[in-house]
């Protein structure tokens, strides 16, 4: 199941959940508010030689390709 990010509109708490159902807006453990919005995720990928924190990683350049 996966994990989600999510961030309350109301107190701006910020909190992850798990969830069943993708577009299910959880409540706010801090306050109870259901108006909540999942966060975009930057996930860590996994390379031949450990992981890879894409946050600091730069956009490949695109020459050579067609």
């Amino acid at each position: 199941m996966p994990i989600y990010e999510y961030k309350c509109n109301a107190c701006g708490h910020e909190f992850e959940e798990l969830c069943f159902v993708p577009d299910e807006k959880p409540k706010c453990p801090e306050c109870n508010g259901l108006d909540t919005q999942k966060k975009i995720s930057i996930s860590v990928l996994q390379s031949g030689q450990g992981s890879v924190d894409t946050s600091k990683a730069s956009c490949p350049s695109t020459s050579g390709f067609s």
